[in-house]
């Protein structure tokens, strides 16, 4: 008897490691025995998406991640009209998802963190303006107390793989920083406390 959710949460773990093929394993075995649940093939189109811009997929997976919270209806829709409407054409799509971004917020390919900050007030919440940009925009980070105060509200606001991504990409230039283990710590809480819901 296969255990779904505890396979669930070990695909989903391989995936924010960015071990897309063990990952894409275990979505497949997930979708073929429980055909009727539509959110499985969504995440094996995630690996799919990855081979090709690991970003992209990332920022797709916590896109997805979040808003199935609300809807799973909704979240389901929203990545399926996004493939379906280009046959699986990757470079179609992510020009789609470019599209998508830019007409929300006409950016360049980075934002500086003040003016992040002012998006957050004008839309009125963190999450709202993350998700404005995440498919086309870098946040550039410029101070130490910048970086901790942006990954912390991604943690706050369930965006735990782009976290992670900023973490180790930031690693090196902050390394044994007490802070930085700390957020580690919070990432690794909060993932074990979603596993356990």
């Amino acid at each position: 008897m296969i255990n779904e959710s505890r396979l669930l949460n070990e695909a989903n773990s391989f995936f924010t490691q960015k071990m897309f093929e063990k990952a894409l394993f275990l979505y497949s075995q997930l979708s073929s025995n429980f055909p009727s649940n539509k959110e499985y093939p969504i995440y094996a189109l995630f690996c799919d998406i990855a081979s090709e811009d690991e970003e992209k997929a990332i920022s797709l997976f916590d896109y997805f991640s979040v808003v199935k919270q609300d809807s799973m209806e909704e979240a389901i829709k929203y990545v399926e009209d996004i493939v379906n409407a280009y046959d699986g054409d990757i470079d179609k799509m992510m020009g789609l998802l470019k599209d998508l971004s830019n007409s929300t917020v006409d950016s360049l390919d980075a934002i500086k963190y003040d003016d992040f900050k002012k998006l957050i007030d004008s839309r009125g919440s963190f999450r709202i303006a993350f998700e404005d940009i995440m498919f086309s925009t870098k946040v550039a980070i410029e101070n130490k107390h910048d970086f901790f105060d942006f990954v912390t509200k991604l943690i706050d606001n369930d965006f735990n793989t782009t976290a992670y991504t900023y973490l180790d990409g930031f690693n090196e230039y902050f390394s044994y920083d007490e802070e930085i283990e700390k957020l580690y710590k919070r990432l690794e809480e909060k993932e074990l406390a979603n596993n356990h819901k």
